[in-house]
């Protein structure tokens, strides 16, 4: 059975209701895109899940795809990103949500089910994924009504939770899932991580509806994973630790877009920034760019604080934190928590944990030197400060919208992973450059035929990699 809502304290709703009038001003994009459907209501009596942090900024997503007239249910895709005052406002109008800063593993999987749960027992029909926890969900009920045993291969924690689940199910729901995974139209992935799920699904044939990767969007990848991180990374670890950044040696594991972001912040208070990197292109951009291009270990005596940023999984082992200097920060910005080894650090003989305020903790070595860990390895934009800022996840959930817009207009109908189209993202820009008093230069026609480009765009390739 759906049941309306789990948050945290709805008497926080009308803070939340000021905070998102605040963002308000600054979702331009989102704004304009809510303006633009609402009277025709798109999205009308479709059922939409959504698994995506319930920030402040989120709440504004949810706002517009209810006057796009959405059914919509929702949980957020972190344990420790959720705004209870944004949930508490989502709640209060009326619209199911689950979600509370500091969830359990057993209440965070329980939550995306019932977000995937509507009334009359019915499943959503589009998704708004982020990590691709709902659609890993749908996935993995599905497969399991036909052959359980896939269940009995769990490894990790959250694994054995998320197998539970899932036989419970088994037991109270019998085949609910081949009933309501064929009424899925689609769903948009937000996240590099999750978008690199889809296309391992895909390739083993064993994605189940199609999907948009909105992260391959460049209002999204280029903006959110380097303009957000630059912002958001060091709000995080000064909200959790008051360090100054000026002229402590840190360490970036991974230079992509967010790793290059991570770089940029640091770099921007002061401090010597080191880079680890297994992408020789990368590693090239990053000495390019000045930065020392170092191994882990390498690093393990010198440095201060360590991000990763890879988005793949071990990348900081237990045996390496027992090796850093005393006092060293510890924290990760890839969408999942299995780039730091929490795991390994709980098992470590003779360690000892001492919490120092949610979300920062401090482990003791036998020879009692210490490391700082935040947000438990989860995000630490997320788990220690807010996320990204308003104005870059205007881009990012704009795209997030055009996506479900064109999934419930059965653009996609094949099984696969697509992309927004080219036009699509340059509109998403030029939506956000009035904000910032852009004042583009127009091509005329002899420049637009000279460069073989349409005087209204789109102006580049979808190869161009900006």
């Amino acid at each position: 059975m759906s049941r309306p809502n789990f948050i945290k304290d709805m008497s926080l709703a009308p803070l939340g209701r000021r905070l998102i009038e605040a963002a308000e001003h600054e979702m331009p994009g989102l704004l304009a895109t809510r303006e633009k459907y609402a009277a025709s209501k798109p999205l009308a009596g479709i059922r939409v899940c959504g698994s995506l942090h319930m920030t402040v900024q989120t709440a504004v997503l949810i706002d517009t795809l209810k006057a796009l007239g959405a059914d919509i249910r929702w949980c957020s895709c972190n344990i420790f990103s959720t705004v209870d005052a944004a949930a508490a406002y989502i709640a209060a109008q009326g619209i199911p949500v689950f979600a509370y800063k500091g969830e359990t593993l057993e209440d965070y999987w329980n939550f995306t089910l019932e977000t995937i749960t509507f009334p009359g027992m019915k499943g959503p029909q589009q998704i708004v994924d982020d990590g691709g926890d709902v659609t890993l969900l749908l996935h993995k009920g599905f497969a399991a009504e036909n052959d359980p045993s896939i269940l009995d291969h769990a490894e990790s924690e959250e694994e054995r939770i998320l197998a539970a689940l899932v036989r419970r199910c088994l037991r109270e729901r019998p085949g609910w899932f081949h009933q309501v995974v064929p009424e899925v139209v689609g769903v948009s992935e937000e996240t590099t991580t999750g978008c690199n799920r889809l296309y391992s699904m895909m390739a083993e044939h064993r994605l189940l509806f199609p999907a948009v990767n909105v992260n391959q969007s460049v209002t999204k990848s280029k903006f959110d994973n380097l303009y957000g991180t630059r912002h958001s990374l060091l709000d995080g670890i000064v909200r959790a630790t008051d360090v100054m950044i000026a002229g402590k040696t840190c360490v970036v594991c991974g230079f992509g877009d967010v790793g290059k972001g991570c770089v940029a912040s640091l770099r921007g208070q002061g401090a010597r920034v080191i880079v680890t990197e297994i992408d020789p292109i990368c590693a090239l951009q990053a000495s390019m760019s000045g930065l020392e291009v170092r191994t882990l270990e390498e690093c393990l005596p010198l440095a201060d604080i360590y991000v990763t940023a890879t988005g793949n999984c071990d990348i900081i082992k237990a045996h390496h934190m027992s090796q850093m200097k005393d006092q060293a920060i510890v924290c990760n910005i890839g969408h999942f928590d299995n780039e730091i080894d929490v795991a390994g650090l709980h098992a470590f003989p003779g360690v000892r944990h001492e919490n120092i305020k949610p979300q920062v903790d401090k482990w003791i070595f036998p020879d009692n030197h210490c490391i700082i860990l935040l947000a438990e390895g989860r995000l630490v934009n997320l788990g220690c400060a807010m996320g990204h800022p308003s104005f870059v996840m205007s881009n990012s959930f704009t795209n997030q919208t055009l996506a479900q817009l064109a999934i419930a207009r059965r653009e996609y109908t094949k099984v696969g992973v697509y992309v927004l189209p080219k036009i699509l993202d340059e509109e998403v820009a030029r939506l956000h450059l009035g904000k910032l008093n852009v004042h583009l230069t127009t091509l005329s026609p002899k420049q637009a035929a000279y460069i073989g480009v349409k005087v209204e765009g789109p102006y580049k390739s979808d190869d161009y990699r900006y």
